[in-house]
């Protein structure tokens, strides 16, 4: 279903444009035609009338009405596909990151609970399948928080004691 947002949101832009570019492109060229001859040109060509196409002037603003009429609401259709698949998955990176969240949080107080408020920076890295510079700067937030006591051993490795 998003694919096909996507999908149609694009080609309805890109047709959208596609009008618009037409409309424009036909008001450029009357604009062009309805230009006086320069006067150097006169002496050339016998009388500016015969220069113009007075018949291409209707064909030309239809064109460049037909384009505004097609362009205008296929590119608003498209505009309004294209943020309403952005806002969609923005509102899915949200709930991601909150379920990731409530899941950290979860792994964090159970592990708590089971080992008596200690917690060493490897085995919360594994049971909640972080990095290990995520897991870290993770427990040095919660440290910071509950006020928890680190512990260096002999190695290396810090354990966090939290009371509780």
């Amino acid at each position: 279903m998003k694919t096909a947002e996507k999908l149609a949101a694009g080609w309805l832009l890109t047709l959208g444009f596609m009008f618009l570019s037409l409309s424009a492109s036909a008001v450029m060229q009357k604009n062009t035609m309805q230009k006086p001859i320069l006067p150097g040109l006169r002496t050339v060509v016998e009388s500016s009338d015969d220069f113009r196409n007075e018949a291409a002037i209707p064909v030309l603003d239809n064109t460049a009405f037909n384009g505004l009429i097609f362009g205008v609401p296929t590119s608003v259709l498209g505009v309004w596909l294209a943020l309403g698949v952005y806002r969609q998955s923005q509102h899915e990176r949200k709930a991601i990151k909150a379920q990731t969240s409530d899941q950290l949080q979860s792994t964090f107080y159970r592990m708590i609970q089971d080992n008596n408020g200690r917690i060493t920076l490897i085995s919360f890295a594994m049971q909640s399948q972080l990095p290990p510079a995520t897991a870290k700067q993770y427990l040095d937030e919660q440290a910071k928080l509950f006020n928890a006591n680190f512990k260096v051993s002999e190695e290396g490795g810090i354990s966090y004691h939290f009371d509780v």
